[in-house]
């Protein structure tokens, strides 16, 4: 059994990686443990694994039926983040978001130290 220490019931939360493994699964278990959550998620879908899995696990969220809604942005992009927080009451953010692996950041020294949005 999962215990919360903050009361998320008829919160709206954001969850960073939504389409990742632990994103993803995080989103299914609050839905499964909280009565009227409602959860927005963010992920880039980048394609250093196959998208495909991505895609199946927000299918996967969506056939819940639950209070849901997607959004594929990155979180470097300021003005969408912005827009994301001015349509949506949002109580608390998870944040997830990371670059799969190590391969594909290699040779990137500064790139990830430029996000700002969250």
């Amino acid at each position: 059994m999962v215990t919360y220490n903050v009361n998320l019931e008829g919160k709206t939360v954001l969850v960073t990686g939504a389409a990742g493994f632990i994103g993803s699964n995080l989103v299914k278990r609050l839905f499964k443990d909280i009565n009227s959550i409602k959860v927005i998620g963010i992920d880039s879908i980048t394609d250093y694994y196959d998208v495909n899995i991505k895609y199946e696990r927000l299918k996967e969220i969506e056939a819940l039926g639950c209070d849901w809604q997607f959004y594929q942005t990155s979180i470097a992009d300021r003005t969408s983040l912005e827009n994301i927080f001015t349509e949506n009451k949002i109580s608390v953010v998870v944040n997830l978001a990371a670059q799969a692996g190590v391969r594909s950041s290699g040779g990137v020294d500064s790139r990830g130290c430029a996000t700002c949005g969250l």
